[in-house]
């Protein structure tokens, strides 16, 4: 079994205590998602967030590496851009494709109202196009170990 794993939230700890209990491989992909998709203040410089976003990326990518690597699991973490949400969505399921997953694992942002209307849900786009099962995991949620 492979899970793969979008990283931004709660999910990395139960995907991995996932594929620890079941020996499963781990692949998780972290999308970087473009800063115009929540920053409409004129004062900001959008290269120098994406640069800052990619670093937080890549140390949120070498962190959960070395968790996979001190559980013993094996597995990676890769990440990529997305421009819009709908473009995040489907980088995470080309991902997940591509590592020919068995199980999408995903956090939720959490987002209500008027925010999810305009800005849309990951999650539910990739539940309603995924051709694999989809765990989502709540913003919230702390994590534990499966028993």
């Amino acid at each position: 079994m492979t899970a793969a794993v979008r990283p931004a939230a709660r999910s990395p700890r139960r995907a991995l205590d996932l594929a620890k209990s079941n020996r499963a491989a781990l692949r998780a992909f972290h999308a970087i998602e473009d800063p115009a998709l929540y920053y409409h203040v004129p004062s900001y410089d959008p290269s120098a967030l994406r640069g800052k976003l990619s670093e937080e990326a890549a140390a949120l990518a070498e962190e959960f590496s070395q968790a996979i690597r001190d559980a013993g699991v094996d597995g990676d973490v890769t990440t990529g851009e997305a421009s819009t949400i709908e473009d995040v969505a489907v980088r995470v399921l080309q991902a997940a494709a591509t590592f020919e997953a068995d199980l999408l694992v995903m956090g939720t942002h959490g987002r209500r109202g008027v925010h999810r209307l305009v800005m849309g849900s990951i999650a539910e786009h990739c539940v309603r196009q995924s051709a694999l099962p989809v765990l989502l995991i709540p913003t919230g949620v702390p994590p534990r170990e499966l028993e």
